[in-house]
């Protein structure tokens, strides 16, 4: 009740009786009153003890230091802030921070993160074509994540739209459809990079999938029709290279045969034609001797070689008669029946005449050496 009300005894707040002017009251009698009331018991009244406080005052302590302790996970990386600032990150497991003082923002850090980019872009000979992209990537540093950009994901995503529009730009339909796809995912994934760079986003780019590329439905008839022709293509060349593969050892194989038949009969040519310089050799110092009858022995020779394999009609041309002679030679071919002879190769022949000539010049030998002994004995 208020103090002038009635009841109160006219007592005023600091327990004087009212109708007496004595003056202001006395300070120390107010605080004395007020310790009375709330650190003891005094004039009937109740208040904490200074022991109830310290407990109390000890367990709000305790809870503060309890609500302190936190965790951080496997995959995860905290980053601590005091009082805003940040002060540096901690890694998985049991920490404590200071309630109230500083903050942990834990951020994921070995998760690979997915963010697709599609639409209908223009290429750079003029065509519409429909691509889709996949860039995966993770956080490479949590404090960067959190605060170089407002939302870091979205930032990415923006660049990756970006980045995707200008290589295909910059690229043909045929080499996107077709042969070109790793390209543009290669240069698509270095364009990433490039703009994100400044920025310092925190974040690092695993890899870059680009999705099957399609023409617009207008005009997918004609581009299946396209790259069915290219596969046709690329079967012919391979089976082309099957071929060339087959038939080239063959080929070579056939080549180093006929060098060796080449080189063999090159040095059969050689030796026989040597040969028949060193039987001339031999000749000289007897046509140098007798030279009417050493060039009568070679035609003889000669002849001999010529009509070894022809018919001979022997006609007496002086008495313009004929001569009956016996033909052995074709009785002998009715009775053995040979057959037909055939061109014989250029080494075979020069072998036979090497080996004729060879037994001719024996034969010439011997018989002039019956000649000059006859022509010495009638000298």
């Amino acid at each position: 009740m208020a103090w002038n009300e009635p009841g109160n005894k006219g007592n005023d707040p600091w327990g004087n009786k009212g109708g007496n002017d004595k003056g202001p009251p006395d300070l120390d009698d107010v605080f004395r009153n007020l310790t009375k009331r709330f650190g003891g018991k005094g004039n009937g009244g109740s208040g904490f003890s200074m022991g109830t406080l310290a407990i109390v005052a000890g367990i709000a302590l305790a809870v503060w230091g309890f609500s302190g302790f936190y965790t951080i996970k496997e995959a995860e990386q905290g980053v601590v802030l005091r009082f805003g600032e940040h002060v540096g990150e901690v890694g998985p497991g049991l920490h404590w921070k200071a309630t109230f003082v500083d903050s942990v923002l834990p951020v994921d850090v070995s998760t690979v993160r997915s963010i697709p980019a599609s639409g209908s872009m223009l290429t750079a000979d003029e065509n519409m074509v429909v691509v889709e992209l996949d860039v995966q990537y993770k956080v490479k540093d949590a404090y960067q994540y959190l605060f170089s950009a407002v939302d870091a994901n979205s930032s990415l995503r923006e660049a990756t739209d970006s980045a995707l529009r200008y290589v295909i730009g910059h690229s043909k339909m045929n080499d996107i459809l077709t042969t070109g796809r790793a390209k543009v995912r290669d240069d698509t994934r270095a364009e990433i990079e490039r703009i994100i760079a400044p920025y310092n986003l925190g974040l690092q780019i695993e890899d870059v999938n680009f999705l099957p590329a399609r023409p617009p439905e207008e005009v997918k008839d004609a581009f299946d029709d396209a790259i069915s022709a290219q596969e046709d293509e690329h079967t012919y060349i391979r089976q082309a290279e099957a071929y060339q593969l087959e038939i080239e050892p063959k080929a070579r194989g056939q080549v180093e045969r006929i060098k060796q038949d080449a080189r063999a009969y090159k040095e059969r040519v050689i030796q026989d034609a040597e040969g028949a310089v060193a039987k001339f050799n031999k000749l000289l110092p007897e046509y140098k001797q007798a030279p009417e009858v050493t060039r009568d022995r070679l035609y003889i020779d000669a002849m001999q070689q010529v009509f070894s394999d022809t018919n001979k009609v022997l006609i007496d041309a002086k008495n313009n008669g004929n001569l009956m002679y016996l033909p052995l030679d074709k009785l002998m071919s009715q009775e053995g029946k040979p057959k037909p002879k055939t061109e014989q190769e250029p080494e075979q022949q020069v072998d036979a005449v090497s080996s004729q000539r060879n037994t001719n010049s024996s034969s010439f030998n011997g018989r002039m050496s019956r000649e000059e002994r006859m022509r010495q004995g009638r000298e």
